[in-house]
């Protein structure tokens, strides 16, 4: 069952399961019931990056607070799925693909 689902800044059809939602945030306690700012964040991200390690994941940055929400994304062809996502103080370093103005 998907749990959320958003066509992101890239384009991309980016779902997840409500089974593997709840599998990270078994491991990023700090991103429970954010899911609204998890989905704007695919929508209108700061900052999307290419992953460092491979070149069909994607990370998307968006304005939490103090923090950083990061939603880490696998595109294939048209879609995408989230890998994992969570809070962060910093933008990791990579190719930047997006940034707002």
């Amino acid at each position: 069952m998907l749990y959320i689902e958003a066509i992101s800044k890239l384009g991309k059809h980016i779902r997840i399961t409500k089974r593997h939602w709840d599998y990270i945030v078994s491991k990023h306690e700090s991103i429970i019931g954010i899911e609204k700012q998890i989905k704007e964040a695919l929508k209108n991200p700061s900052y999307v990056r290419l992953s460092k390690e491979d070149n069909e994941v994607y990370l998307y940055y968006s304005t939490y607070g103090r923090y950083f929400v990061c939603v880490v994304c696998r595109h294939l062809n048209g879609d995408g799925f989230i890998i994992t996502a969570y809070l962060t103080d910093s933008i990791k370093k990579g190719v930047i693909v997006y940034e707002a103005d």
